[in-house]
């Protein structure tokens, strides 16, 4: 095992301080391993390494499944190696097998900060007060002092959409990076912009009640109120017309009633009372 002040052997009595409450400071790498598993035995080195590079940026902890297994199935740990980092006290993201070291780089490089990420935070605080312009130039420094850090491309899709050019912003996630594939803050910014070109040309809300108060088959009329919805944060209300449609009119739009219900789970993190109640409802109408 190494020495470096940044790997720590962690164990059920120290798992809760070093783990949890300390990736409440900075981020924690769990290395679930076992000494019979040979690709555990080759990671290790590379994490280690690793470690000592970053200086400190993370805290790689060491944790033995034969040891301590009921840690492991707790995480629900299934394969070795699995590593797993933590932020905030839960973990965040993981991946399984001996990665060679550029993929655990590019995988650490989506949630270490960088100098650059400061500069990113500036712009997203310009384009909250409205300064697109501002937000605009912070983002030309940011992406000429640090090219690969790919939550510029974030930002510039937000900038986009800040700006109203939903095309433009769609557009843009036409080409989203590989790493950025799965993100959720980019899975909720899609799932905004989706709902903001179906209301492109539609009727006010009211018109659009009235519209279902005539006629409750109107899909047109309940998918583009739905997105309206969605748009002022009443995702109940939204959830509930998607799943009415859903009911009534499932070809609609293509699938656009249960795709709409999944865009919404992702913009409320995928995971709540609410996203839970209508995930459930809406198997139950698909089966």
């Amino acid at each position: 095992m190494s020495e470096s002040p940044y790997v720590v052997v962690v164990t059920a009595e120290n798992f809760m301080s070093v783990v949890i409450e300390g990736s409440r400071a900075r981020p924690v790498l769990v290395d679930f391993w076992a000494d019979w598993c040979a690709p555990c035995r080759a990671l290790m080195p590379i994490l280690a390494r690793l470690a000592d590079e970053f200086k400190g940026a993370f805290i790689l902890a060491k944790l033995d499944t034969e040891a301590e297994p009921e840690l492991a199935a707790q995480f629900g740990i299934r394969s070795l190696p699995t590593v797993q980092l933590f932020k905030d006290g839960r973990p965040v993201d993981q991946f399984m097998g001996a990665l060679p070291e550029a993929q655990v780089r590019e995988f650490l490089g989506r949630h270490l900060a960088r100098a650059s990420d400061a500069l990113l935070e500036r712009a997203r605080g310009l384009l909250a007060t409205g300064d697109s312009a501002g937000a605009e130039r912070l983002l030309e420094q940011a992406r000429a002092e640090d090219p690969d850090n790919s939550r510029i491309f974030i930002a510039e899709v937000q900038l986009k959409a800040a700006a109203g050019d939903t095309d433009a912003a769609l557009a843009l996630l036409e080409r989203t990076p590989l790493d950025l594939v799965n993100d959720p803050e980019l899975a909720a910014l899609r799932g905004q912009l989706g709902f903001a070109a179906i209301i492109e040309g539609a009727p006010a809300a009211a018109a659009l009640e009235a519209r279902l108060a005539a006629d409750p088959n109107d899909s047109e009329a309940r998918h583009q109120l739905a997105a309206r919805l969605v748009l002022a944060g009443d995702y109940e209300a939204a959830l509930e017309h998607l799943l009415t449609l859903l009911k009534r009119d499932r070809a609609y739009g293509e699938d656009a009633a249960r795709k709409g219900m999944v865009a919404i789970f992702d913009l409320l993190g995928g995971s709540g009372d609410l996203v839970a109640r209508y995930r459930g409802q809406m198997l139950s109408s698909l089966y």
